[in-house]
C-alpha cells in the first residue's frame, strides 16, 4: 500500500465523516423542530385548560351528568 492507497483511504474516510456530519445535523434540526412544535402545542393546551376552568366558574354554565340511560342531563339538585 503506497502513497496512492493512503490517499484513497483518506478520501474514503473523509467522505464517511462528511456523510455522518450531514446526517447528525439533519437529525439535530429535526429534533429541535419537534421540541419547538410540542412545546407550542403544550402551551395551547394549557391556555385552553385555563379558559375552560374560567368558563366553569360562570353562573350560567351547568355541569351535565351522565344518566343511567347514557344521556347527559343536568343534576337534579345543582344548588341554584
Amino acid at each position: 500500500m503506497g502513497a496512492a492507497g493512503a490517499l484513497a483511504m483518506t478520501g474514503t474516510l473523509l467522505r464517511v465523516l462528511i456523510f455522518v456530519a450531514i446526517i447528525l445535523a439533519i437529525l439535530w434540526g429535526v429534533r429541535k423542530i419537534w421540541r419547538d412544535w410540542t412545546g407550542q402545542f403544550k402551551e395551547i393546551d394549557k391556555a385552553k385548560h385555563e379558559r375552560d376552568l374560567q368558563e366553569r366558574k360562570r353562573p350560567d354554565v351547568i355541569t351535565l351528568k351522565r344518566d343511567k340511560d347514557g344521556k347527559f342531563r343536568p343534576p337534579e339538585d345543582d344548588g341554584r
